[in-house]
This record gives C-alpha cells, sequence and structure tokens, in this order.
C-alpha cells in the first residue's frame, strides 16, 4: 500500500487545522452515515490514543441556550443525543450552568461526557507510523497531477513518479472533488472552501472559560457556532467563524488563488447557496472583519470576555461540498466508479470519526478487489 501525501508532512491541511475535539455524536441525525460513524469512531479513537499514548482527555462540554427561543433546539439536540446512543447527557438549569462554568450565561444547558479532546495531527503522525511498521508506505511531496486507466487498475501520476495501482482510494480533503473527475467520475458535488477564524484567550485570562461551551446550533447550517474549546495544550480557542475561502489550503485572511476562485463562481451550486444564505453570509464576514463583532457574539455564552483578553489564533479551511442545488451536503459522501473508491465530503465529524470511516473504506476497497 502506498499512500500519496501532497504535502511535506501529514496533517497539513484540515486535520491540522482543527479544533480537535472529539465530538460525541449530539448533532447528527439519527442513522445517517455521520451519526454510526461518530459514535464508532469516537471510541475507536480514545481507544487508538490510548494504544499510542497520544495525550488525550475526556473532557465533556457544555451546550447552553442563551435564550428562551433556543430552548425547542435544545430539546431537539439532546433527544437527537439520546437516539445516538449518548449515555453521559445531562440537562442543566441555569444555576447547574453556572457551577460547572461561572462565566458562562444561560436559560438551560446540556452536559455532553463524551466528548473529549485530542491533538489529532499527533494521531496523523502515529497512523503514518504505523502504515510503514506494516510494510505501506508514505509518500509525501506526492500530490496528484492526473489519474489514468491502466492495465485494469489505475495509473497515478505525481512529482514524485508515477504510481500503478489496482485501486484508487481518494481521501483527498479539500481537492477531493477534483481527484474525482480526474478519474473519470463526475461527483455530483463541488468542494466550497469555508475559512474558519479563531482567536484564543490570553493565558492570563484563560480561567474564563472552565470547559468546552457550546451555543446551539443553527439546525439549516452544518457549522456550529463560534464557541469556546479548551484544547489538549491547556490553550482556550475562541471561534470559529465561517467564511467563503479564495484558496483551499489558504490559511490567511486574504489568501487567494485564481484556480480555487474561479471553481468556485463557475459553479451553478455556489450562486444558489449564496441566494440562500447571503444574510447569513454577511453576518459572518463581518465578524471577520470586525474583532468587536466576535467579541460580542462570544459575549452571548462568556458576557465576561472583553477584546483585550483576546489575540489572533490562526485559520482553518473546511471542505464543504455543495450540490448542484445549492444545498451544503450535510452527511458523509463516499462514491465507488471503475479506479476505486472516493471519500468526497468528509466534513466535521470527520477527524473524531475517521478510523470508523477508514473502516468502511477499506471494506469497500476489498470487495471490489476481490470481485
Amino acid at each position: 500500500m502506498i499512500v500519496l501525501e501532497a504535502e511535506g508532512r501529514v496533517g497539513a491541511h484540515q486535520t491540522g487545522h482543527n479544533s480537535g475535539v472529539i465530538h460525541s455524536g449530539l448533532y447528527y441525525r439519527p442513522g445517517s452515515l455521520k451519526a454510526r460513524t461518530c459514535a464508532a469512531g469516537r471510541e475507536a479513537m480514545y481507544a487508538f490514543c490510548e494504544e499510542h499514548a497520544i495525550p488525550h482527555r475526556r473532557t465533556g462540554k457544555l451546550v447552553v441556550a442563551t435564550r428562551e427561543q433556543q430552548l425547542p433546539a435544545l430539546a431537539t439536540l439532546e433527544a437527537r443525543g439520546r437516539a445516538n446512543g449518548l449515555k453521559g447527557m445531562t440537562r442543566l438549569d441555569p444555576d447547574d450552568v453556572r457551577r460547572l462554568d461561572p462565566e458562562v450565561r444561560a436559560v438551560a444547558g446540556l452536559w455532553v461526557a463524551e466528548t473529549g479532546v485530542v491533538n489529532f495531527g499527533a494521531v496523523a503522525g502515529a497512523l503514518a507510523e504505523r502504515i510503514g511498521r506494516r510494510g505501506g508506505e508514505v509518500r509525501l511531496g506526492a500530490a496528484v497531477q492526473a489519474v489514468r486507466q491502466a492495465n485494469g487498475g489505475v495509473r497515478i501520476v505525481t512529482p514524485q513518479g508515477d504510481v500503478t495501482a489496482r485501486l484508487l482510494v481518494n481521501c483527498a480533503g479539500l481537492n477531493s472533488d477534483r481527484v474525482a473527475r480526474m478519474a473519470g467520475l463526475d461527483p455530483g458535488v463541488a468542494i466550497v472552501p469555508f475559512r474558519g477564524e479563531y482567536y484564543e484567550l490570553r493565558p492570563e485570562r484563560a480561567g474564563l472559560v472552565r470547559n468546552l461551551i457550546y451555543p446551539v446550533p443553527d439546525p439549516d447550517l452544518p457549522f456550529l457556532g463560534v464557541h469556546f474549546t479548551r484544547r489538549i495544550d491547556g490553550r482556550v480557542e475562541a471561534g470559529p467563524n465561517a467564511v467563503l475561502a479564495w484558496r483551499r489550503d489558504g490559511y490567511e485572511r486574504w489568501s487567494f488563488r485564481l484556480r480555487d476562485a474561479i471553481d468556485t463562481l463557475r459553479f451553478p451550486g455556489f450562486w444558489r447557496l449564496a441566494r440562500r444564505f447571503w444574510r447569513t453570509g454577511l453576518a459572518e464576514q463581518g465578524r471577520s472583519l470586525s474583532k468587536p463583532l466576535f467579541v460580542r457574539a462570544l459575549q452571548q455564552l462568556v458576557p465576561a470576555v472583553r477584546s483585550a483578553d483576546l489575540r489572533w489564533g490562526g485559520c482553518g479551511v473546511r471542505a464543504q461540498a455543495v450540490d448542484r442545488h445549492g444545498a451544503l451536503v450535510d452527511d458523509f459522501h463516499i462514491i465507488e466508479g471503475d479506479s476505486g473508491v472516493h471519500v468526497v465530503n468528509a466534513p466535521s465529524p470527520a477527524a473524531t470519526a475517521s478510523l470508523s470511516i477508514g473502516l468502511q473504506v477499506a471494506e469497500r476497497a476489498v470487495r471490489r478487489l476481490s470481485a
């Protein structure tokens, strides 16, 4: 087995730019692939971290309703969590919330015990080492440039030379749709990248937040809203927002690549998406350009946070598949073609669910090789 990695190290993109949360499975529609793989993947991830001595913590998290109008949505979340098999979940009143996190103001909350934190870059490094120990190879700097049919298999062109294989497994994240098209498939979706921007609490103010603190999310969007994450290294991260990114691997506010911008703008689904959510997009862009607006969103959770408490924390880019009708593809999307298996959409909780997703992809690959 050869793993082709475009960058000079593993985990350079979504894996290395996320908040490091091991998700519980609270948010996902019962019976969906997300819900099933998150539950299995969560426990597999904890076990993998134990086996490989990767620092991690099963911290739990606090989801809070800050307004009475959010109580029905909070109840829906609780019902989903129970349908998805969560055991360590408790409904909280305002006094319960204050006992857990004194600076949080809420009308109600949920405590979700299965949530945790880890450095997913360290997980990716351990997986790469494991592949090597079992006779495989992780080839760095080997971005896929073309995929061609060859002798009943595929020939993959990279800067490190061509690779011939019986089967291709495409887990290219931000470029998964492009690799699928190289292989002759129409994935039916396009990756529209969204940049998430983070601040972090200055160390002397990190005591404002004791736990992972999340708002009740907008049910029409696959984003969770700005929240607080106490990371594995002790830093407290605040964010992210979600703004359109003009470069798929652009981790600065003004990152731009012409090809990426053109691919987004010429995709009809993007314009249909923009017509539906232009107000949300403007609000997210406002929080990107204005630190006071970003702080105001955080103050809905923790009123004591002030602008001076925050310093810039960097960006991540989410690979979000959008279909031709302008719908944000909410579930994992895996397709098969003559060349192999393609994971075209793997948004959050993909890192949490990665070992479970990998098992399903491997089963599909073995079935095709055995046919």
